[in-house]
C-alpha cells in the first residue's frame, strides 16, 4: 500500500515497499537505477509497481534519460491530434519507459481544462490537460490503449477534478467550484473507468462540497468507484505542504524533519479512513512510520483490519491482472 520515491534497494527491500516512485533523476543515472531494481526485483516478493509521470510536454521523465525524447508532445499538443497518431505517440512513449522497467504511468491528466468561472486552469495553462469535458474521451483512449498494448498502466489524475491555480505541494490549495462543476469534472473520469484502473487523488480543498482536501474525504473518494469497486485509488505526495498543513490545523508548517509525528499519524489515519489504497510519498524515511501507523491501526481495530486487506485485494488483483503478478 506504500509506494516511495526510489531510494537504496536496501529499504525497499526490508521494508516490502509495494511501489516507487521514479524521476528523471534516476533516469539520468539509468544504468544504476537499473541495477538498483534487478537488486530490488531478485529480493522482494511481490513485484513493485514501478511508477514515473511521462505525462509528455512540460512533465517529460524521458527527457533526462536521452534527447530523443525532449521534445514528446504535452497533451493539450496531443488532444488537437487523430487517434491514429496519439496512438502511435503512446506507443512509442510505452516502448521508452518500458525499457526503463516503468510498469505504471501518472497518466492522462483529466483535470478541466477550464474553472467554473470558464478561464483557462492552471492545468490547461502548463498543457498538462486533455480537455474540459468528455468530447476528447476517445482521444484519452488512444493514449491509454497505446500504453496498455506495452503493459503500461495508466492513472487518471487528480480526482474530482484539479481546477485550483495553486500547487498543493507547496501551499494550502483551494477550489470554490459550485457542486455542478464538479460533478462535470467527474464525468470524464466516469466515462475512462472502463480503461483507466487507477486513479489519483487531489490534494485540492473543494469549499462547496467538502471540509477537507478530496483526498481526506471519504465521499469523494468513494465516487472514484461509482462505476468499479476494484478501482485503485492513489494519493498524490503525502509530503505536499497542502495536507501536512491540513492534518496539523496551521498555515505555516515547520522543516519537514520538525514535522510532530501526531500530525503525520493524523494524516495517515485519515487517508486510510477515507479509503485510500497506496500511500504514496516522496520523503521516502516517513515510509516506515506509515507502516507503523497502519499496523497499529490493525492490530487495534477490526475495522482498519479489515479496511486495509480491502486495499491490498484490490493492489494484488490489479498486479495480476496487468502480469506483474505471477
Amino acid at each position: 500500500m506504500i509506494m516511495v520515491f526510489l531510494t537504496t534497494s536496501q529499504f525497499i527491500i526490508e521494508n516490502e515497499i509495494g511501489g516507487v516512485l521514479i524521476t528523471g533523476k534516476h533516469f539520468r543515472e539509468s544504468e544504476d537505477y537499473l541495477k538498483r531494481l534487478s537488486e530490488i526485483e531478485s529480493n522482494l516478493r511481490i513485484p513493485l509497481f514501478i511508477a514515473t509521470d511521462q505525462e509528455g510536454g512540460a512533465v517529460n521523465r524521458l527527457a533526462s534519460y536521452s534527447d530523443r525524447w525532449r521534445h514528446t508532445p504535452s497533451a493539450r499538443e496531443m488532444r488537437l491530434m487523430d487517434t491514429a497518431k496519439i496512438r502511435s505517440i503512446s506507443n512509442d512513449i510505452a516502448k521508452g519507459i518500458k525499457t526503463l522497467k516503468v510498469n505504471m504511468n501518472l497518466a492522462p491528466v483529466l483535470d478541466p481544462a477550464k474553472d467554473y468561472r470558464e478561464k483557462d486552469s492552471f492545468m490547461e495553462e502548463s498543457k498538462r490537460s486533455w480537455g474540459s469535458d468528455t468530447t476528447n474521451a476517445y482521444k484519452v483512449r488512444s493514449f491509454v490503449h497505446g500504453m496498455l498494448e506495452n503493459g503500461i498502466i495508466c492513472v487518471s489524475k487528480h480526482f474530482p477534478g484539479y481546477d485550483s491555480w495553486t500547487n498543493s505541494d507547496h501551499q494550502i490549495a483551494i477550489s470554490a467550484s459550485p457542486r455542478e462543476k464538479i460533478e462535470k469534472n467527474v464525468q470524464f473520469f466516469k466515462t475512462l473507468a472502463d480503461d483507466i484502473p487507477v486513479t489519483m487523488m487531489s490534494s485540492v480543498h473543494f469549499l462547496r462540497i467538502s471540509s477537507r482536501p478530496a483526498v481526506f474525504d471519504g465521499n469523494i473518494v468513494k465516487m472514484t468507484r461509482r462505476r468499479h469497486p476494484d478501482m485503485v485509488v492513489l494519493t498524490d505526495d503525502l509530503w505536499g505542504t497542502s495536507l501536512r498543513a491540513w492534518a496539523s490545523g496551521k498555515d505555516r508548517l515547520p522543516p519537514r524533519k520538525q514535522y510532530p509525528d501526531k500530525d503525520f499519524k493524523k494524516l495517515v489515519t485519515a487517508i486510510i479512513d477515507a479509503g485510500n489504497d497506496i500511500l504514496m510519498i516522496s520523503y521516502t524515511s516517513k515510509a516506515k512510520d506509515m507502516l507503523d501507523i497502519m499496523m497499529e491501526l490493525s492490530d487495534k481495530s477490526s475495522k482498519y483490519k479489515r479496511r486495509i486487506e480491502e486495499s491490498a485485494a484490490r493492489i494484488l488483483k490489479l498486479k495480476y491482472k496487468a502480469g506483474i503478478l505471477k
